[in-house]
């Protein structure tokens, strides 16, 4: 067995995950290790041009399988999950916001803002060291800092509101 790394377990996954995705063909997007319920979950979310099919997800688990084991960068057990981003991808690492800077976007609050909702609307203005900068139907602008928000997602569904 491989002596443990120390330091986060993401962060360890995504050095391993990082050069596999691009032999694939693959953009990693994220790399997530959460409990739910008496479950622990390793979710290796990726993405590609075109969309990520199946056939990506079968790809990516099974290149991960062997270096995942060698490394054994993880005391406990877990399910692994590879899954694509989706339509409507949280947008959490400063590439993301990079990517889609003038996309249509959702923000979630944690409590009801100005305009009397939990859940705004807009357009990706800017982005800075977690401050999220929102343009509104308006022409209005406000920025929210990362306490002010709990989730940002891609809003994807042309007409849907």
């Amino acid at each position: 067995m491989a002596e443990k790394k120390k330091g986060n377990t993401v962060e360890t996954v995504w050095a391993i995950a990082q050069p596999l995705a691009e032999q694939l063909g693959l953009l990693l997007w994220d790399v997530r290790f959460l409990k739910e319920g008496a479950n622990w979950y390793l979710r290796i979310i990726i993405d590609k041009e075109d969309g990520v099919g199946i056939d990506d997800c079968v790809a990516m688990n099974d290149a991960l399988d062997a270096p995942l084991d060698e490394a054994d960068p993880i005391d406990q057990s877990y399910n692994l999950q590879v899954c694509s981003a989706g339509i409507e991808r949280e947008l959490v690492r400063d590439f993301h916001f990079e990517m889609f800077m003038g996309a249509d976007i959702m923000v979630k609050l944690p409590k009801a803002d100005e305009s009397g909702t939990k859940l705004r609307k807009g357009t990706l203005k800017g982005y800075d060291n977690g401050v999220l900068t929102v343009g509104f139907e308006d022409g209005s602008e406000r920025t929210y800092e990362k306490k002010e928000y709990t989730q940002v997602k891609l809003d994807d569904f042309e007409g849907f509101n």
